[in-house]
């Protein structure tokens, strides 16, 4: 299995963390975006957008980070990590959207403006993130998890952007039940940190 990675994305890493979930062994080959590597044509051939993270597994190629979480949960995982019940099935594609939707475009965007200066309006990426975070407060504070009785991919898509909140210049403070949560996720076995560390 190879993992078309780059260290300090978060998209990258939520799949690097639900292979540590799983305990699957794979390599990570380094793109770097920066020089515009996603957008050499060779790459392009994995994944057109020319985004990262894109999987190979076997004869299998997958880009998109919520795709290939799906694929790994369905193709290692069973029913746990991404259930078959249409209703459950679609419980944990709500969190997928708020992570590839509000914790995207807020969080994920206050810290590229922030740590990468990316452009963009910082403020009003900043506005959007805490939408997002009151969203999943408000899930957290009555629910272990985002959806369900158990860890899902909706709680792994959803985990690197609001962990790194704080380097987009957003405080986790004001979010008691999601310190929670995150430490909930911290404690699963396999975890591994952005930097490969353990918890």
């Amino acid at each position: 299995m190879r993992l078309y990675d780059m260290t300090l994305s978060g998209n990258c890493y939520k799949v690097r963390l639900l292979l540590g979930m799983f305990d699957l062994e794979y390599e990570s080959v380094p793109i770097n975006t920066l020089k515009g590597e996603q957008k050499a044509d060779w790459y392009r051939r994995l994944s057109p957008r020319g985004q990262i993270p894109a999987l190979e597994d076997g004869e299998a190629t997958v880009w998109d980070s919520s795709a290939i979480l799906a694929y790994l949960a369905r193709r290692y995982g069973g029913d746990e990590w991404f259930p078959g019940d249409p209703v459950e099935a679609a419980h944990v594609l709500q969190w997928v959207a708020l992570a590839g939707n509000e914790i995207q475009y807020g969080l994920a965007k206050a810290r590229a403006i922030n740590l990468f200066k990316r452009a963009g309006d910082l403020a009003e990426s900043q506005a959007l993130g805490r939408l997002a975070l009151d969203v999943v407060e408000n899930r957290t504070r009555t629910h272990r998890w985002l959806a369900g009785d158990r860890p899902t991919i909706g709680d792994i898509a959803c985990y690197p952007y609001i962990k790194h909140a704080p380097e987009g210049e957003i405080s986790l403070e004001p979010y008691p039940a999601v310190r929670r949560w995150l430490e909930e996720v911290e404690s699963l076995p396999g975890y591994v940190a952005m930097d490969g560390g353990k918890a």
